[in-house]
């Protein structure tokens, strides 16, 4: 399974006069960091909401001509187990390049795959599974996963051939 995860950082900024050149610097100084080992990592400001009332607050605290910036690092982790260990090797990979700035995971989003939703769509409409698939659901959930080891798939050709019989059966039936 493919992982987005989205990771906090809190970017120390020095001698900065307001919060927007705080977060260009910010977002700067973490872009150099980052590349060119991780260029992939998107990089965006931080949404922040006041613990009180709920109001937005800018992603920018500055004290004497110093700031703390809040921003947002998201990336993709592939072939994963579970959403623990997505977020594991994001931080990671991320907190390597980043020396002595404070992460912390805020989300991970699961991927869905391409045969994973084509599943979704035949187990949410049986009616719809006879005209739209030529092999019975269990075959499709087979093949599905046989894809998922990076095979090519070249014993698509001959179940369907054979009556939507699966290629461990073919024996059997000679």
């Amino acid at each position: 399974m493919d992982c987005r995860v989205v990771v906090e950082a809190a970017v120390p900024v020095y001698d900065v006069e307001s919060e927007d050149e705080a977060i260009r610097i910010a977002i700067s100084k973490t872009g150099e960091m980052l590349n060119p080992d991780l260029n992939y990592v998107e990089i965006s400001m931080s949404e922040r909401h006041c613990p009180h009332c709920g109001e937005g607050m800018e992603p920018a605290f500055i004290a004497a001509d110093e700031s703390l910036v809040a921003l947002e690092l998201e990336m993709t982790v592939f072939n994963v187990e579970r959403d623990e260990h997505a977020a594991r090797i994001a931080r990671k990979e991320i907190g390597q390049r980043l020396e002595n700035i404070p992460l912390a995971i805020t989300r991970v989003e699961t991927i869905p795959d391409e045969d994973d939703e084509a599943e979704d769509n035949e187990a949410a409409d049986p009616a719809d599974e006879d005209a739209s698939s030529d092999q019975p659901a269990d075959a499709a959930a087979d093949d599905s996963a046989d894809h998922s080891d990076g095979d090519s798939g070249t014993d698509d050709d001959s179940s369907s051939n054979d009556d939507d019989v699966l290629p461990e059966f073919d024996d059997l039936l000679e």
